[in-house]
């Protein structure tokens, strides 16, 4: 199924960096979320997803977490270089608690999120909504553009009420579906982190992400959901085979046709 509105472009998603891309696919205009990568890894993987760097008009960071900004300072300035300088939006927690925005506060144009606040950019609306993680604070993203709609949930232990009602009826899904509950428990990481993973501020487990994919398919009457993207999948607690296949059961148990791709670590995923 192709969406003729968005396209969403994973540069990379995991506890080694993230960043995203959202494109209206009309007008080449773009947005991105996070930048925990480096400046050739972002512009590299722009150039291989047909993305043209100088069209980003703002990014949007979901939380402060070194993983989620630890790219933007250099890739800011090498966006400056090709002519594009786009506002940094955060939550106020995060603008004042993350150092690598703090450093970045004379530099760059940092802008305040609200909750529940549309910001206009790139000619989309982006809301952002609660998530649960133990960050400063955190978020997640609804973009709408012209009657489409991208729903973007990562790093979160539970999927909040906020969260769950910001996602309904998106055409596109990206999901965290970070661990299998088993893989995690029996794993190699030491119990404190097992615990953090696993807790209601951690990060969503495979089943807790069909759980939810299952809930939003149940109630989206007009069958809008396009494709789902599987985020932020640990390669020491998962494989990138379980979370594709939990969401294509999922789907399939739902009687919906729905195109379902897994993002990595080191390469670029585009979905949409």
């Amino acid at each position: 199924m192709a969406n003729d509105v968005l396209r969403l472009h994973v540069l990379a998603s995991g506890s080694a960096g993230n960043a995203a891309v959202v494109e209206d696919v009309r007008t080449g205009r773009c947005i991105a979320i996070d930048c925990g990568i480096c400046k050739r890894d972002f512009l590299g993987r722009c150039a291989e997803a047909g993305v043209d760097p100088r069209a980003i008009e703002a990014v949007f960071v979901t939380h402060d977490h070194t993983d989620h900004t630890k790219g933007l300072g250099v890739t800011l300035r090498g966006l400056g270089k090709l002519g594009c300088t786009p506002p940094v939006y955060a939550l106020d927690e995060v603008l004042l608690l993350s150092s690598e925005l703090r450093r970045l506060a004379e530099t760059t144009d940092q802008r305040r999120l609200s909750w529940d606040d549309p910001v206009s950019a790139a000619g989309m609306e982006v809301v952002a909504f609660p998530t649960s993680h133990d960050a400063a604070a955190s978020c997640g993203f609804r973009v709408e553009c012209s009657g489409k709609a991208l729903g973007y949930l990562t790093d979160s232990g539970v999927v909040t009420p906020e969260a769950h009602d910001a996602l309904h009826s998106v055409h596109m899904l990206a999901l965290e579906s970070n661990h299998d509950v088993d893989m995690l428990a029996n794993g190699p990481y030491p119990f404190y982190l097992k615990q953090r993973v696993g807790s209601q501020t951690g990060h969503l487990s495979n089943d807790q992400a069909c759980d939810e994919l299952a809930k939003l398919l149940a109630e989206d009457g007009a069958g809008r959901l396009e494709a789902v993207v599987a985020m932020h999948v640990s390669r020491n607690n998962n494989t990138y085979r379980l979370p594709r296949e939990g969401f294509e059961r999922t789907a399939a148990s739902a009687d919906h046709d729905v195109s379902v791709s897994v993002a990595f670590q080191d390469r670029l995923v585009s979905a949409g």
